[in-house]
């Protein structure tokens, strides 16, 4: 299963929905939509408004790929697990968030290989394909003050 999430922003991102959707028939596994706050009703997917912590967990552990906005708890929780991460920030010019600052985080993983960066929704069957085959570089902890921060918030879910 590819899980796609948008974490529990209050903000819409019905373009990346709408994007999964419309590829999820070429596809050649299922799709779940972990939908947020957006309008758009996926038709080729499966989904929900918002997921449990429990179920979301174990829905990290079950899936093949992680597409996510460039929430970095949700980026942390597949890297965790060992994921393939493709990452599609929130753009304020889509009114997906006050701010581009999704960019950045976006830049500093996909930096450190890590993550794809998904520059280019029109690409976004691409990025699968090829993260079904790229060499991810580990995430290496370095133990600095933010990142035992986002581990420890993270824990509280597991």
């Amino acid at each position: 299963m590819i899980l796609v999430t948008l974490g529990t922003q209050q903000f819409q991102m019905n373009r990346l929905v709408e994007a999964v959707d419309k590829i999820a028939p070429q596809l050649e596994e299922e799709v779940f939509i972990q939908t947020g706050s957006s309008a758009y009703v996926p038709v080729n997917c499966r989904y929900a408004d918002f997921v449990d912590s429990e179920k979301f967990n174990g829905m990290i552990e079950e899936c093949s790929i992680l597409i996510t906005h460039s929430g970095v708890g949700s980026i942390m929780s597949g890297l965790l697990k060992g994921k393939p991460v493709i990452v599609v920030p929130r753009l304020e010019k889509y009114h997906e968030h006050v701010d581009d600052h999704q960019q950045q985080i976006a830049e500093a993983f996909a930096g450190k290989d890590c993550v794809l960066y998904c520059r280019d929704l029109d690409r976004l069957q691409e990025y699968i394909e090829e993260a079904k085959n790229h060499k991810f570089a580990p995430y290496i902890i370095q133990g600095g003050k933010i990142e035992d921060i986002i581990l420890d918030y993270l824990k509280i879910f597991e």
